[in-house]
């Protein structure tokens, strides 16, 4: 009898030995996570968008740190939902993740029959790193803000903006900015960031809300004009530039951000690991005067509160999709 105790008991820890292991293991893995098995970052926009910029800035570092490689994988298209659904469907086993921004929340109320639940499909992770988007027009199109407000006003409908897609954070921006302006002119969605530019530095498109990281070389060498900031603070990557607040638009301010994302139910200890590996990073010396002279900021806190704010932040676009009555187009 004592030997049967005995044996089931030696059964039991090993049962539980085993199952602590396993949170740190991915279903395809031969080992603890993450092994040798690459990680897959998944950007939901073209390369060259500010996501996607951050996306590699940290990759670049978070390869070494993990012990394995970590791969960009543009999947662009439908504001950021094809490569959200390409990670809320994928194992949640911490070797798919989702490198996404503030718009990430807008879709919801935007996209008709999303394959899936923004809040319930993902777990936070981390923003990484906050970015000011900057109101760009072709040079000399505009003198200033209220220029551009004083114009647009005179000729309802008459101008037009670009964005990087419907419900992005480039278009929130936008559509902010307009309500607070009091202006009316008509949207002009692009499929990312870089083609958007384009059209603006043409003429084509009177002006947008680009992301600091993608626009700062393109006014550093005279291409696009900045007029203003639409952070509620002054970049120091153009101490130069005012914040459209300061440019006399109160209530104009809106925050960009970007951030990492995993499918639900990934152990929380992958999680962790990830969390605790990208606040080192975003914290290095080199990699905060990187992000600088882009104009971005290191933006990170521990998971559980990043899911809370993802909530707040969530209520907080549908007011401003509500108001603006944006829609997919």
């Amino acid at each position: 009898m004592k030997k049967t105790f005995n044996r089931s008991r030696r059964q039991t820890l090993a049962m539980a030995a085993a199952l602590a292991a396993c949170a740190l293991t991915g279903a395809h893995a031969q080992g603890p996570w993450p092994g040798t098995q690459a990680v897959r970052l998944v950007v939901p926009f073209t390369a060259g968008s500010g996501t996607d910029i951050v996306a590699r800035l940290v990759a670049e570092k978070l390869g070494p740190a993990l012990g394995t490689s970590v791969i960009v994988d543009n999947k662009p298209g439908a504001g950021g939902t094809l490569g959200a659904a390409i990670v809320a469907k994928s194992p949640a086993d911490g070797y798919t993740l989702l490198v996404h921004s503030a718009g990430h929340l807008v879709n919801p109320w935007i996209y008709k029959g999303l394959s899936y639940d923004t809040i319930k499909d993902f777990t936070g992770i981390t923003p990484m790193a906050s970015l000011p988007n900057v109101l760009v027009t072709a040079p000399s199109h505009f003198a200033d803000v209220k220029d551009l407000v004083a114009k647009a006003k005179a000729k309802p409908g008459g101008f037009n903006y670009a964005s990087a897609g419907n419900g992005s954070a480039t278009h929130m921006n936008a559509e902010v900015f307009r309500l607070a302006a009091g202006v009316d002119a008509q949207h002009v969605p692009f499929r990312g960031t870089p083609e958007a530019m384009t059209e603006v530095m043409a003429g084509r498109v009177d002006w947008f809300f680009a992301p600091m990281v993608s626009a700062l070389p393109l006014i550093q060498t005279g291409k696009l004009q900045a007029l203003a900031v639409g952070t509620g603070k002054r970049s120091s990557a153009l101490p130069n530039a005012p914040t459209t607040v300061e440019a006399g638009v109160p209530g104009s301010e809106y925050l960009f951000w970007v951030g990492l994302f995993a499918p639900a139910k990934t152990p929380q200890p992958v999680v962790d690991r990830l969390q605790a590996e990208v606040a080192k990073i975003m914290a290095s010396p080199d990699l905060k005067e990187r992000l600088e002279k882009l104009g971005a900021e290191p933006f990170t806190m521990p998971s559980a509160q990043f899911n809370k704010f993802i909530v707040d932040e969530t209520a907080k676009a549908q007011q401003v999709v509500k108001a603006a009555s944006i829609k997919v187009d």
